[in-house]
């Protein structure tokens, strides 16, 4: 693949503080590597939570001060003490307090490193209005710049590494690629061939509710559950630990327990499945990037603020997809305190599937529009030199 060089940048950094599990990490590590392929910058990535990280890169050793892995320079992120040698390009990503120490050698550089606030994708309108803008250092001939994602040509754009969506097609074309993939997961053929269901959400979700729906529906579903998600509903529905392999058939629903996938192999899993589940930004945007149906469960914030935010992004997104809105907002409790009718939710939202893979296909000729996030973002640093 070639590599475009990036001129007047040869080293960049990003400081990663995990969060949301693996949402933080997961948007740091694709954000770093394609940067390295493909930009051909050294990158050093600053994670405090190496085993996190693990769970989906398994090449990472989660004991490791400092460690090369597909070609960025790994540190372990332990505290904030430390003598450093700043890079061009520093990214915190969701406004994390990097080192002070590594904030003054910035200051103390000739040419001063391009300093970025990477930030949490919304579909809020606020978002444009704050795209790019400066902050200045209270104390130091520093200013760091402020850069979001989004889905306008007003803001940064999709993570989107090149030769993506042309994989996915490849994978999608290949009825025995999918069939061997789900194979190695440990799905039985006989279960192949009901509507797939991939489940990644919080724990707080409904899923009984759903189990239950899927189990007297008059429609087979195998739903795909990685390890440790939805724990104690996959649980009860087994009748035995969610281990990875573990199975179970209940009326209309099997659900199967499978590894928690390394990052590349997810992707396949979206792309193999008639439905997907999803949860924070990193599996939500590969979800809109795979093609298919996708629910997304958004991290809760204070005061049902995640609420707006997911609003924003429906009325996007959702343009004509009532079915779609309504089980979504259901699905993160953003509507309604009573009980909800998830056997009419679930009947509405099958009978809305092919509108809504077609809306997929609009929807991601828009987001191509807006362009990658990387090149947009290393455009935006070149122009701050």
């Amino acid at each position: 693949m070639p590599i475009d060089p990036a001129p007047h940048f040869a080293t960049l950094a990003i400081f990663c503080k995990v969060v949301d599990n693996y949402g933080d990490i997961g948007i740091c590590w694709r954000l770093a590597r394609q940067i390295h392929h493909e930009h051909g910058l050294a990158v050093t990535l600053w994670v405090d939570d190496l085993a996190s990280f693990r769970r989906i890169w398994p090449a990472v050793d989660a004991e490791a001060d400092a460690q090369d892995v597909d070609g960025v320079h790994v540190r372990h992120w332990r505290g904030q003490d430390g003598e450093f040698a700043p890079a061009d390009v520093v990214i915190e990503f969701f406004g994390v307090d990097i080192p002070p120490g590594y904030v003054a050698a910035m200051a103390q550089c000739e040419s001063r490193p391009v300093w970025i606030n990477y930030e949490g994708l919304s579909g809020e309108e606020w978002v444009e209005g704050c795209h790019r803008l400066p902050s200045m250092h209270p104390r130091l001939k520093l200013t760091k710049h402020f850069f979001f994602p989004g889905f306008t040509d007003k803001t940064g754009g999709l993570l989107r590494e090149r030769g993506l969506l042309a994989a996915r097609d490849r994978f999608q074309g290949d009825a025995t690629a999918r069939r061997d993939f789900l194979a190695r997961l440990g799905v039985a053929p006989e279960h192949m061939t009901a509507l797939t269901v991939s489940l990644f959400c919080y724990p707080h979700a409904p899923v009984a509710d759903l189990f239950a729906v899927w189990r007297e529906g008059g429609r087979a579903v195998t739903c795909l559950v990685p390890e440790g998600v939805a724990r104690e509903q996959a649980a009860a529905f087994l009748g035995a630990d969610p281990v990875p392999g573990a199975s179970a058939t209940a009326g209309s629903l099997t659900v199967q327990v499978i590894p928690f996938l390394r990052q590349d192999e997810y992707d396949r899993l979206l792309w193999s499945c008639d439905l997907n589940f999803v949860r924070g930004e990193d599996s939500w945007v590969r979800a809109q990037w795979a093609g298919q149906p996708f629910v997304w469960h958004i991290y809760p914030q204070d005061e049902n603020l995640h609420h707006v935010k997911l609003r924003a992004f429906l009325q996007k997104y959702a343009e004509n997809l009532d079915s779609l809105i309504d089980f979504s907002l259901r699905w993160n409790g953003a509507d309604g305190d009573g009980p909800a009718d998830w056997q009419a939710l679930w009947t509405s939202l099958q009978a809305g599937l092919p509108a809504i893979t077609k809306r997929n296909v609009e929807w991601q000729t828009l987001m191509l529009g807006n362009g990658d996030l990387v090149s947009n973002l290393l455009d935006f640093a070149r122009s701050l030199r």
